[in-house]
């Protein structure tokens, strides 16, 4: 009975509840005469007496049919404006052949305020180099910005359970830092609303619904639908839900990574809390900054994985091809073949024969094993399960060493499979309240009461699996069917790997030129225009405008660096005989009009010959002049040397100066992506110069290292092999 309420519940049309929220009102109009359908009961009570005159605007409302209707004419985006007599903000959109309006009051304190913190934290937010610190400063600025007492990242798992992963609070509710929460709490058409319509705000969870009065009718007429509508009531249930929770009052922005639900930030208070359509919006900005940070970080990842993960498929695909057969290839280099998948144990499957690698179950059960995947259908070419003791029967049995299973068809003529297994991982696993739990009273379904931690232990789980893993498996058995049934070359099968190499990156890059470039030039051209107006901002806010475009600017510079980066390992290398005396010299000519005025001690020695891709190697040496001059700012006179030598069959080329140095304890981050050892208020740049020199000199079979002291200067010494 309870799991057919819970459908039931879950089924309620929430988006045409037909009432609204009290804090504001809602006015229906026929999109072509501005005739008003149907208005909140409480239309006069916001605005003022005798706002709707028959099925017209009337009273104060006649002011907006000018401005809508020039909106209404434009056919574009969502209408914003506001009234002075009340001081009302009014956001309008359409609905079919209906507008609908929303009225509501519009009082914040102090609006350049939130300019100037929007640019605080813009810049707060670029200095958080690894995501859980960003979250952290999300939830801390949120809350402040809004004052609710509790703001929170919640993070859905792929089975739409929740897991906050982080919190800020003022200890009026209880922390739910780290604790998860059940699917159910926020149905499939919740979270759908949420892709859709990003903010939502719930001042008082004990508030009365205003209903909506029909003021004409309409033939055939549909129910609204109020998805895009801020005022939009709540269902009772969800209501319950909070008071339950001890919270009186709500907001939740949904961030959307790659137009995905991927989480929320919620805010709560303990008691009745309204926040201004201009904190929100402000909210709204940071939210998505946010979700686009976890979007470029994410592509990173997943890129940097694959990268990784190509070194194994290299080394198998090598091995099948110098070999008689595929299956003694993938044998010979079993090493390779389980880091490919990240996995305890694999098998080899061709018809009855079973090769078995690493730590896995019995030939007897690998067989039957093979057997249920074929029986699933011949169009079944791969599977992949976290939890073999759901999917399969009797795989419970299996769990100890094949809990978890990554299989691929290998052959579309015979029962040949290569399997990789994961062991079972016990897990605890802590819930806000038993996730399992409904109260069932007068004939409905309530929501749980309690939201203690409850701790789960659960079973026949494995790791899951990757998607980098997942692609690598798909990769190897694309290869290993090319090899069997074409016979390829291994030249030709590099390249086809190579190729699809190439694919990641340019949708890697592509991702982050379309979601990042973009904005971040709206930033900067609207900042200037609002600069050219200047009318009505003083000097401070012009201020403000200048910070912003500064850091946008920083920001698009960021992305061109981390573009460049993500196709270096695509980049085709050209070598060829270079005077690296001529490269460094053009470097520091290029370099002159920014050193003006400094005073900068040169030494610079004989270089050797290089041999290499002469347009990468003058990055090499721009990235490490431009950083000795960057770090010898605060010097006077600035010292830099260049000098270079032969060492049996490598070249080797230093460069020193007498700047702030660093730590040679944190040596090991020093080439790594976004690894800044000065503080970036200190020292522009990317935190990603070094990585990228790192990165030409390893295409070139050559290394970098680097020596330092604080406040003494660094020196950085780059190899490359001589030609034979």
């Amino acid at each position: 009975m309870a799991d057919t309420n819970l459908d039931t519940c879950a089924r309620e049309p929430i988006h045409r509840p037909e009432a609204i929220q009290p804090h504001g009102c809602l006015v229906v109009l026929d999109a072509g005469t501005l005739e008003v359908i149907s208005a909140s009961a409480n239309v006069d009570e916001v605005v003022g007496p005798n706002a709707l005159s028959a099925n017209r605007l009337g009273g104060q409302l006649l002011a907006l049919e000018e401005p809508l209707t020039l909106w209404r004419d434009q056919g574009e985006g969502a209408f914003r404006g506001k009234m002075d007599a009340p001081s009302l903000a009014v956001i309008a959109h359409r609905q079919g052949e209906r507008l609908i309006v929303e009225l509501e009051r519009n009082h914040v304190d102090k609006p350049d305020d939130i300019l100037s913190r929007l640019t605080g934290f813009a810049q707060q937010l670029a200095a958080q180099v690894e995501l859980a610190d960003a979250f952290s400063a999300i939830t801390r600025f949120v809350r402040e910005l809004t004052g609710f007492d509790r703001t929170m990242v919640y993070r859905f798992d792929e089975d739409w359970n929740g897991q906050v992963v982080a919190e800020a609070g003022n200890g009026a509710l209880p922390s739910y830092h780290d604790l998860r929460f059940p699917a159910s709490d926020i149905p499939a058409q919740a979270r759908k609303l949420y892709e859709v319509n990003r903010v939502r705000l719930i001042p008082d969870a004990t508030y009365q619904p205003v209903p909506l009065r029909k003021l004409t009718t309409e033939d055939g007429e549909a129910p609204l639908d109020m998805t895009f509508a801020q005022l939009r009531s709540v269902s009772p249930v969800h209501l319950e839900y909070m008071r339950n929770m001890g919270t009186l009052a709500s907001m939740s922005i949904s961030i959307l990574v790659d137009g995905k639900l991927w989480g929320l930030v919620s805010c709560h208070s303990r008691e009745p809390h309204w926040v201004p359509g201009a904190i929100r919006d402000a909210c709204d900005f940071v939210v998505q900054s946010l979700a686009m940070r976890i979007s470029a970080h994410m592509a990173s990842e997943d890129a940097a994985r694959r990268m990784h993960l190509a070194q194994y498929h290299r080394a198998l695909l090598t091995s099948m091809s110098s070999t008689g057969s595929w299956t003694e290839g993938l044998a010979r280099e079993e090493a390779a073949l389980l880091a490919l998948t990240a996995a305890a144990g694999a098998a080899i499957v061709v018809n009855d024969e079973c090769l078995i690698l690493g730590r896995a179950p019995d030939g007897e059960a690998i067989r039957a094993v093979a057997r249920w995947l074929s029986e699933q259908g011949s169009d079944l070419d791969f599977f992949s399960s976290q939890s073999l003791a759901q999917d399969m029967p009797g795989g419970d049995a299996l769990a100890p060493l094949a809990c978890g299973l990554l299989a691929c068809r290998v052959s579309e003529f015979h029962n040949s499979w290569l399997l990789w297994f994961r062991p079972e991982v016990v897990e605890t696993v802590t819930w806000g309240g038993d996730p399992h739990k409904a109260v069932q009273e007068t004939g409905r379904i309530h929501p749980r009461k309690s939201f203690e931690a409850w701790k789960q232990l659960v079973h026949n789980q494995s790791l899951p699996w990757q998607q980098a893993e997942i692609a690598a498996a798909r990769d190897l058995r694309a290869s290993i069917i090319d090899i069997v049934l074409k016979k390829a070359e291994e030249v030709a099968e590099l390249a086809d790997e190579l190729r699809r190499s190439n694919k990641e990156l340019e949708a890697f890059s592509y991702s982050v030129s379309h979601d990042l470039r973009a904005p971040f030039r709206h930033i900067v051209g609207f900042a200037q225009l609002l600069r050219e107006r200047q009318s009505g901002l003083d000097a401070k806010s012009l201020h403000y405008l200048e910070m912003i475009g500064d850091s946008a600017l920083a920001a698009g510079k960021l992305v061109d660096d981390l573009l460049h980066f993500s196709q270096l390992g695509r980049t085709s290398i050209s070598k060829q005989k270079v005077d690296m005396d001529k490269l460094v010299a053009e470097v520091r000519q290029g370099m002159a009009p920014e050193l003006r005025g400094r005073s900068i001690e040169w030494q610079v020695g004989k270089l050797p010959i290089a041999h290499g891709d002469q347009s990468l190697l003058r990055q090499v040496w721009h990235n490490l002049i431009d950083n000795a001059v960057k770090y010898t700012r605060p010097r006077d006179p600035a010292r830099i040397s260049i000098s270079g030598r032969i060492d049996g069959k490598n070249a080797i080329y230093t460069i020193s100066d007498n700047g702030v140095g660093f730590d040679m304890t944190y040596h090991a981050k020093l080439f790594g992506v976004f690894q800044r050892l000065q503080r970036v208020e200190d020292f522009e740049g990317t935190g990603i110069g070094l990585a990228l020199v790192r990165r030409i000199l390893e295409r070139h079979q050559g290394s970098i290292s680097a020596e330092g002291e604080i406040d003494k200067g660094a020196s950085f010494t780059f190899t490359l092999p001589i030609a034979g």
